[in-house]
């Protein structure tokens, strides 16, 4: 658990997912204690910047897309993306930078959290930042006092670092709606199999009950 207090167990949840994309969906419980999953296409909202910093990488994705959404960063080729921006900034010109072979998410992940290239450092800030306005949007649209899931395949593995990240610090910098965010837990889903995990309930829940 990242922040917040405890879940109100009948209110939304409200899932995403940074990883090869970015997927949002939203968890609802019905009268009889089962949950329902509504899908859909959230992680295609606009992306929209929070400060000078993040107009600069918005800006960098604008020269290169019609339209700058949410998964444009908080995603695997996002790291990269802001990774590009970020190294085109005034001030930046001259820092110790990857090659061309070394441009991964994994390797940006890496040299970030061994301190050796500052910034790979601001690209993950700068990532983990993003996807904290990005979680307070969806959970304030929701009104998730369920909860805020992350899954996906890149947060676990800066787990430790994610914890003390700027994320919960932006998710709750939402001026008049900062208590009510305050409250709300962020959980880091661990299991490497929630998807068949998740389809092996929604068999039984077919084969039991009838339905999904």
């Amino acid at each position: 658990q990242v922040g917040g207090i405890k879940c109100e167990i009948n209110a939304p949840k409200a899932i995403l997912g940074p990883g090869t994309g970015l997927g949002v969906s939203t968890l609802i419980q019905n009268s009889d204690g089962s949950l329902k999953v509504l899908p859909g296409e959230g992680g295609h909202v606009s992306f929209a910047p929070f400060d000078d910093l993040e107009i600069l990488v918005w800006q960098y994705a604008r020269s290169k897309f019609n339209h700058v959404s949410a998964e444009r960063f908080l995603s695997g080729s996002g790291l990269v993306l802001i990774y590009e921006a970020l190294s085109k900034r005034k001030g930046l010109e001259k820092v110790a930078k990857l090659s061309k072979a070394e441009l991964t998410p994994q390797i940006i992940s890496e040299r970030a959290l061994n301190g050796d290239y500052p910034i790979c450092r601001l690209t993950l800030d700068t990532f983990c930042s993003m996807l904290g306005t990005l979680a307070a949007d969806v959970a304030l649209t929701l009104g998730a006092r369920g909860g805020v899931y992350l899954c996906g395949g890149i947060i676990p593995r800066f787990i430790d670092y994610f914890k003390t990240s700027p994320f919960r610090a932006r998710f709750e910098t939402k001026g008049r709606m900062g208590a009510f965010l305050a409250s709300i837990p962020v959980h880091v889903v661990m299991k490497k199999t929630p998807g068949l995990d998740g389809a092996g309930i929604a068999l039984e829940n077919y084969l039991l009950h009838d339905k999904i």
